[in-house]
Parts: structure tokens; sequence; C-alpha cells
């Protein structure tokens, strides 16, 4: 339990690099879901639905053979490259709100940089293998090497499987921008938008983008709080 302790509650270093980390990521959520709410009220003078423009984005950049499906829950927009399906959210799929257009072109822009070989997307891929690994085990070998020094050397084997997570949340990074930066092209190309409502899309997803950051701020500043105990281990 001393480790326990010292891991969680008195070591300095969780002050320094997670404690900031976890407000920011709560201020940066509550944007998202406050810019989220405030666009999802307004409805876009054209009248396209968030399907209707994900179905824009794949014609304007002559992307076929991807379907379009609702899926349940809010948040849950996503492309699926193994089965070539765009999945929006029920909040997402039928609504002609100015965020709904703008989640769902940003879901499209994954679709098209699956069917144009985006280098960053397949970096990431090749990663993800690990990653899974990494963010399912690192955990157990980490904890298991702070129990007591003769486990030591399972610690650095969590940490390096800890650091196939964080790769991946860092490739993360331009795969989403670049996302959001397609689908806001295809907008503003297409006049989906009126000039006022494109700002708004723009926010939406800039606001989504930020949770990424977040995340892998985190995810950073935690392997290198690992690698500092584990330091201290030694000496």
């Amino acid at each position: 339990m001393g480790y326990f302790s010292y891991l969680y509650y008195y070591d300095w270093s969780y002050l320094i690099f997670m404690l900031p980390l976890i407000i920011f990521t709560l201020v940066i959520q509550g944007i998202m879901n406050s810019t989220f709410r405030k666009y999802s009220a307004i409805r876009n003078s054209r009248g396209i639905t968030g399907a209707q423009a994900a179905e824009r984005v794949l014609m304007q950049n002559g992307v076929t053979g991807v379907r379009i499906e609702q899926v349940q829950g809010s948040f849950t927009d996503h492309f699926d490259p193994r089965t070539n399906v765009i999945r929006l959210s029920e909040p997402v799929y039928n609504s002609n709100s100015i965020a709904a257009v703008g989640v769902a072109c940003h879901e499209a822009g994954h679709a098209v940089q699956h069917a144009q070989g985006y280098l960053p997307n397949k970096i990431r891929s090749v990663i993800l293998p690990a990653a899974n690994i990494g963010s399912k085990l690192s955990w157990i070998f980490i904890i298991a090497g702070l129990i007591t020094s003769a486990l030591q050397p399972l610690l650095y084997v969590g940490i390096i499987l800890f650091s196939a997570a964080v790769l991946f949340t860092l490739a993360t990074l331009p795969v989403e921008f670049n996302a959001s930066s397609r689908a806001l092209k295809c907008i503003k190309e297409t006049a989906m938008l009126s000039e006022s409502e494109y700002t708004g899309a723009k926010r939406t997803l800039q606001a989504a983008a930020m949770t990424y950051v977040a995340s892998a701020a985190t995810a950073v500043a935690q392997l290198l709080r690992l690698i500092l105990i584990a330091g201290r281990r030694n000496d």
C-alpha cells in the first residue's frame, strides 16, 4: 500500500505533471460541450442534414463505396476504416444544425484520408496494435514493478508499453486536425453553409480538436512522470 500512496498521493510529481492537465482537460471538455450545444441549437440556412453533408464531402473528393449510418448515443461519431462506414450519432445524422454539418464533414474527412492513403493516417494504423496492447497491459506491469524492488524490471516493461499508447495519441493529432481542415475546406468550396454558419462549424471543430490536444498532453505528462519515478527508484 505504501507504493500506491507514494504514487498517487504523496508524490510531488503528481501535482506538477498531472493536476494542471486534469483541470485543463475539464475546462476543454466544458468548452466543447458548450460550443456543441450552442451550434446544435442553430439550424443551417440550407437545411442540410449531417448525413447529407457527409455525402457531399465524399462526392467533392470523388470517394465512393462509403456507407453513412446512424449510431446511438452522443459524441459517438466516427469513421470505421475496416468496414468503410461513417457512423453519425443521433444528434448529427438527421439534424440540420450547424454543429451537425461540421461534425459530419469531419468524419467524412477521415473517410477521404483513408481513400487517399493519407500518410499520417497510415502511420497511426501501424502503431494501433502496439497501442492497444500498451493501453491494456501497461499498468499491470507498472503497478507490479512498484510493489517491490524485486519486480522493478516490470516497471520498465510497463513504461515501454505505455509509451506505445502515448505515441498513438500523438500520432492522432495530425490526423484529426487534417480531417477538420478537409471538412472546412469542402464546406467553404461548396457553399454548404453561409459565412457566419461556417464560423460556427469551425468553432465546433476547433473545440473538439482541443480535446485531442488535452488528451495527448495528459498522456505525455503521465509518461514523463513514470520515467521520473522509475529514475528515482534507481537512486
